[in-house]
């Protein structure tokens, strides 16, 4: 262990070389060394390595940049506490994902994102503080030219900063609503709609999303997934159940009739995932159908709901 850190202290005293080509040799070996070595990832945040890591962002040279994101990304695995108790870190990840030329770095930076905040609870309303993070994440996914991977990845971290309900009004705020919906309805790339219900299904959740949704179609588009016809998988189709529930949950009398009224005309949808989804997903479906036919549902979860960060989506949406 003790060669590990000598190891991780000589590579790291290199990434203040003036010389580039040596900053970029330390970087090469820390990204390997952390994506192959899991013991030595907190060797290489004790020795100091991300503040420089967090800087390096700011370049202008796209290989080193992906080297420094690449080896931040592995850190978050086990070493999240050096990583958030840095100075700057959240800021060089946000110009990261709004500045950098190249999909490998914004894919490393959301995904550093998604580690952080489905980890460590705590981290969830300091992420979801940084507004500029939140914008430039779903700038990304209304970015009909962003690879698959960079909105997938953009996808998950913004299902985390979800977790956290009091970020869900932030997200309807910035216009998550729309953009996912929007998102859902144009883009059938494997995974995607999977992920993006995910996230609706999180943001559902405060009284917010009720207005959010009507004026974006978001019921109606739910509606359609649960329909026989459009041939979505399971997981879409628990996702918008999922959805429409925490909106009935969450969104008021209004949220509450136009999940009624919509649920009216997919109710076999609805009724065949009561027998054949998964576990959560026939318990979701079951309330739902409660409240489509006779308009009652479990009134006492939505306190719970509101109050309470939820992971009901994390083993099988995302």
């Amino acid at each position: 262990m003790e060669v590990k850190r000598r190891t991780a202290r000589n590579l790291v005293s290199k990434l203040s070389s003036v010389s580039e080509q040596t900053r970029t040799d330390a970087l090469c070996e820390l990204r390997l060394i952390s994506k192959h070595d899991p013991d030595s990832r907190p060797l290489i945040a004790d020795a100091g390595a991300v503040p420089y890591l967090s800087e390096t962002l700011y370049g202008s040279s796209p290989t080193i940049q992906e080297n420094a994101a690449a080896t931040l990304l592995n850190l978050s695995i086990s070493s999240r506490a050096s990583l958030m108790s840095t100075r700057g870190f959240l800021d060089a990840l946000s110009h990261a994902l709004s500045n950098s030329p190249s999909p490998t770095v914004v894919q490393s930076c959301a995904a550093t994102l998604y580690s952080l905040l489905i980890a460590e609870d705590t981290y969830r309303p300091i992420i979801g503080s940084k507004r500029d993070i939140l914008y430039t994440l779903l700038s990304i996914i209304t970015d009909s030219n962003a690879p698959p991977r960079s909105i997938k990845d953009a996808l998950k971290a913004l299902f985390g900063v979800a977790l956290y309900p009091l970020n869900r009004a932030s997200l309807v705020g910035l216009g998550a609503v729309p953009a996912l919906v929007s998102l859902i309805v144009r883009d059938a790339r494997t995974g995607i709609v999977e992920d993006a219900t995910a996230v609706l299904a999180q943001i559902a959740g405060c009284e917010e999303s009720e207005e959010a949704m009507r004026k974006a179609g978001g019921v109606r588009v739910l509606g359609d997934l649960l329909d026989d016809g459009t041939g979505a998988s399971e997981r879409i189709r628990e996702n918008a159940v999922a959805a429409l529930l925490n909106l009935a949950r969450c969104g008021g009398e209004k949220g509450r009739k136009e999940v009624k009224e919509m649920g009216a005309k997919v109710i076999e949808g609805i009724t065949d995932l009561t027998k054949n989804g998964s576990t959560k997903g026939k318990a979701k479906a079951a309330e739902l159908l409660k409240i489509v036919v006779d308009g009652y549902g479990n009134q006492s979860e939505v306190r719970d709901f509101r109050l309470n960060t939820s992971s009901d989506f994390m083993n099988h949406s995302i």
